[in-house]
């Protein structure tokens, strides 16, 4: 099922061979994509899918996201370069704006849409053996920057887009798009619309760019707590970094979310939600939260988590990744997709 996708070692982990068995076991059940986000601790992406790519066979294996600006062109590059022969063609590089109050701690420039145009086109030059001199752009200043120039690779590489400028980026330079979790089905069809309009625009085929719904799926067979961790404590976490932007992006009501950030219980949270918010806590943030916001989610039997898959293929998507949950938590979701397909 190339449609299906998941992320491996989702959310805080302690340890990342974790990943071993979940991608086992997602190759088992079918999956066609392994994703992989970027955290500075146990997550750091060149080590990861190295090791991803070693112990599959099928899975793709894509960053979604890292931030260019963190790593040296040169090193990007050569990374994405050896995981495309290390796993025959199945690496993805995927590429993210990331977090603008942790780059700047890092004495790091926000990232912008230039940066990131200005960088897919290093990458692609590089790949194909380009000896790039005296290059002066949004990117950086290099004197000189090549690979091999026997090169001539045509590695895939993904945005991870929200709004309109990163959503036409997309559409007229990436193969492949990642869109947010909690995006309403309108959000996602506009979303859609906006990538094909672009590509089609700077003359590409706009089927050619691979458009992931990116969906929390939350079976209900989990114990409730959990399930209101990787539902209602994600999206109040999404809510509290950029709840804002999200808000405007979905068109929900401004005056819910300031209803939210004033909320005692939101207000008086020592950090993010789904890091440190108790299950009583996190409870009561669900009273908080409007019912259309969380619906914008996979949840329930796992017959009908399956149905609500299948329906974001129907809104124009190429593929779905089954967020906040592991292949195991995922296992009897998959099977019923799989008997409804």
């Amino acid at each position: 099922m190339p449609e299906l996708g998941f992320y491996a070692l989702g959310g805080h982990v302690e340890s990342p061979r974790e990943m071993y068995g979940e991608l086992a076991l997602a190759e088992r059940l079918g999956l066609g994509t392994a994703f992989f986000s970027e955290r500075f601790n146990v997550k750091e992406l060149g080590s990861l899918t190295g090791a991803a790519g070693a112990v599959t066979e099928r899975l793709n294996i894509a960053t979604a996201a890292t931030n260019h600006n963190t790593r040296h062109p040169m090193v990007t590059a050569a990374w994405a370069t050896t995981m495309h022969r290390l796993t025959n063609g199945r690496f993805v590089l995927g590429l993210g704006r990331g977090l603008a109050p942790q780059l700047k701690a890092f004495g790091l420039p926000p990232v912008t849409t230039a940066q990131l145009e200005d960088f897919i086109g290093l990458m692609r030059r590089l790949w194909k053996g380009e000896t790039v001199e005296g290059h002066s752009g949004p990117a950086g200043n290099y004197p000189a920057l090549r690979l091999d120039p026997t090169f001539d690779e045509n590695i895939p590489i993904g945005l991870t887009a929200f709004g309109p400028a990163t959503l036409a980026l997309a559409g007229r330079a990436a193969d492949v798009v990642v869109l947010h979790t909690y995006f309403s089905d309108d959000t996602v069809v506009r979303c859609v619309n906006a990538v094909r309009t672009a590509a089609e625009k700077a003359g590409r085929d706009p089927a050619a760019v691979k458009v992931w719904s990116c969906y929390a799926t939350v079976p209900d067979h989990l114990p409730v707590e959990l399930q209101l961790k990787k539902t209602v404590a994600r999206l109040a976490t999404y809510l509290q970094v950029y709840g804002d932007l999200m808000v405007k992006t979905n068109n929900w009501d401004p005056n819910a979310l300031q209803r939210f950030r004033e909320d005692p219980v939101v207000a008086g949270l020592n950090g993010w939600c789904d890091a440190v918010a108790t299950p009583s806590e996190i409870e009561h943030i669900g009273t908080v939260l409007p019912a259309e916001w969380l619906d914008a989610a996979a949840t329930g039997s796992a017959e009908a988590c399956a149905k609500k898959v299948s329906a974001q293929l129907d809104l124009g998507v190429d593929g779905v990744i089954l967020h906040c949950s592991t292949p195991a938590e995922l296992e009897p979701v998959v099977e019923t997709y799989r008997s409804l397909r």
